[in-house]
């Protein structure tokens, strides 16, 4: 099933990835990085205008991650144009309370988390956010306590000067969610994983997270969702066991898919040197396009999942040890390829 729903994705690329070439990708240093896919309704006549707005007003405005919800309920990250202010970690997580200040902004099919009337502050020390809740914040339902955990942990540390994240509401420190009582760290961090999949994990003390980026959303209007699933402890290598993630693909029960077939095998180690790891897979990265050619997607999908990994900026890829590729859209692969300062930009 999973290599059928491959299939389907590859069929559409070509249509799809002018929706991702956008800023001339690998031509300059600032251009390397990936320009996910904007989300723009057909139904809304007025997108060009819409659009033409935004970049007028892109000199008043941040651009901000705001972890929302799908209509298939994955806390996914989408990049909005938010005022400029002082204090954008507390904006954020303005941003994401329901019937707030992003409600005429959301992406469509996408949601808001935190309970509506919500009121909040954070203070940042240390490389520590800390934030304090109003009592609204109880107000949720059971089922999206772990989303709104991982919403406002991953919405934070997007922030060069947050590492980890505590909660509080009403002054007190929280070490349980008010509603499910799910346990709380005192060092809440992007390593708590997100959107956790522990299919076929039968003893979780025996494995370890790992966080990978699939394909979501319809055609026309993709976007990359962050998925941490669970890896054998026997596995040495986080770099080699994020790629089989996505060779494997996601789960058969999920609405997310991967531009990887199943048969696409790496022929080395990964070799990581000054911030860039390098990987040498066999021909079956083509997939269905000729030879030297990948896909756009998986490329995509490849560097948001790899630097996630400690250490790695940059990501290059070789095929049967040569480096001579390019990508679905005819954009050379000359050098490695870093991650976007932001993740699923685009025109909503």
């Amino acid at each position: 099933m999973f290599k059928h729903k491959a299939k389907i994705l590859g069929s559409t690329v070509l249509t799809a990835s002018v929706l991702l070439s956008g800023c001339g990708l690998f031509e300059t240093e600032t251009q390397k990085k990936i320009d996910p896919p904007k989300t723009v309704s057909v139904e809304d006549k007025d997108a060009g205008e819409k659009t033409a707005e935004t970049t007028e007003n892109t000199e008043n405005t941040v651009k901000t991650e705001l972890y929302l919800i799908d209509k298939n309920g994955y806390v996914v990250p989408q990049t909005l144009n938010l005022p400029k202010t002082q204090s954008v970690a507390t904006q954020a997580l303005q941003y994401l309370v329901i019937n707030g200040p992003v409600t005429d902004m959301l992406p469509n099919d996408f949601k808001a988390v935190l309970p509506e009337d919500t009121e909040l502050s954070v203070d940042i020390k240390d490389g520590v956010a800390t934030v304090n809740f109003s009592n609204e914040f109880k107000n949720y339902q059971p089922e999206d306590e772990l989303k709104i955990l991982q919403s406002v942990t991953w919405t934070l540390t997007q922030f060069e000067n947050v590492k980890t994240v505590k909660l509080k509401m009403n002054g007190h420190e929280l070490t349980e969610m008010p509603v499910n009582g799910t346990p709380i760290s005192d060092k809440l961090s992007r390593s708590t994983g997100i959107n956790l999949d522990t299919t076929d994990v039968i003893d979780i003390t025996n494995t370890k997270p790992v966080t990978v980026y699939y394909i979501g959303g319809e055609e026309d209007s993709y976007y990359y969702v962050p998925v941490t699933r669970r890896v054998s402890n026997d596995e040495k290598d986080p770099i080699a066991a994020a790629v089989n993630e996505l060779i494997k693909g996601p789960s058969d029960q999920s609405n997310l898919v991967s531009e990887f077939m199943p048969d696409v095998k790496l022929l080395d180690a990964p070799k990581v040197k000054d911030g860039t790891v390098t990987l040498n897979f066999d021909k079956n990265i083509y997939g269905s396009f000729e030879e030297n050619v990948i896909s756009q997607h998986l490329l995509d999908s490849l560097v948001l999942s790899l630097t996630e990994q400690k250490g790695v900026q940059k990501v290059a890829i070789q095929v049967d040890g040569k480096a001579e590729l390019k990508t679905d859209d005819d954009k050379k692969l000359s050098e490695p390829v870093t991650r976007p300062e932001k993740v699923n930009t685009g025109s909503f």
